[in-house]
């Protein structure tokens, strides 16, 4: 296993889900579990820490144990502004980590090996996302600490909100990954989503979400 100890997990969880109702959608139950379970179950084993980018009362997050801090740009200003969130974080809190590498909470089947091979590719670029399926999945990438002032300037003083756009002015280098037996990055957006990630849940070969058919681990390709 690639070792990335100078990486910081941040979990996004700014977003209002409108779409799910309102509320914070990595609390909703999937397999008895809060999809943020699964999402801290995942992603744990690939950093050094995490830290949960979330707004409004950090109380509702206590009992996970993770340090909560809200989005440093005000107004909602989407995963972009939790790039920069995480960046000053682990700027001012973990000088000795260079690196972030942002999780969706809403996403509870993306792979293990995500980080070991989002920093194999970062050699020959500025940064990594995810890909699956024709689509780039930027709320998923690696992120150097060293640009935090860059997208502060980008989104305070130019009023950049999207990822794509501030990307686009540096080396951005994708990771490819199959859709079989289903899309890694799925992400549960409304109550019928939940319903598919409950069938999709069935199919992984652990109950506890280890491991899903098809699925590339760090040390190789996964089960079929």
């Amino acid at each position: 296993m690639t070792e990335t100890p100078s990486v910081i997990g941040v979990l996004l969880a700014g977003g209002q889900a409108r779409r799910m109702g309102g509320g914070d959608k990595c609390l909703r139950s999937l397999g008895g579990r809060a999809i943020l379970d699964h999402v801290i179950t995942r992603a744990q084993g690939q950093v050094a820490a995490l830290v949960l980018n979330a707004n409004g009362d950090a109380r509702r997050f206590a009992r996970f144990g993770l340090p909560v801090t809200p989005d440093v740009i005000g107004g909602f200003a989407g995963p972009l502004a939790g790039v920069l969130t995480g960046m000053e974080w682990a700027r001012d809190r973990r000088p000795d980590c260079q690196w972030i590498a942002t999780f969706a909470t809403d996403t509870p089947f993306f792979p293990r090996d995500l980080v070991a091979r989002m920093v194999d590719h970062v050699r020959d670029a500025d940064m990594v996302c995810a890909r699956s399926a024709g689509h780039s999945h930027p709320v998923f990438g690696l992120w150097p600490v060293r640009l935090a002032s860059d997208l502060r300037h980008a989104m305070a003083d130019e009023d950049i909100r999207k990822v794509d756009i501030w990307t686009a002015r540096y080396r951005l280098a994708e990771v490819e990954y199959p859709t079989t037996p289903f899309d890694p990055f799925f992400n549960a957006n409304n109550p019928e989503d939940l319903k598919r990630a409950e069938h999709y849940l069935a199919e992984l070969i652990d109950p506890e979400g280890t491991a899903m058919a098809g699925e590339t681990t760090a040390g190789g390709a996964g089960k079929t």
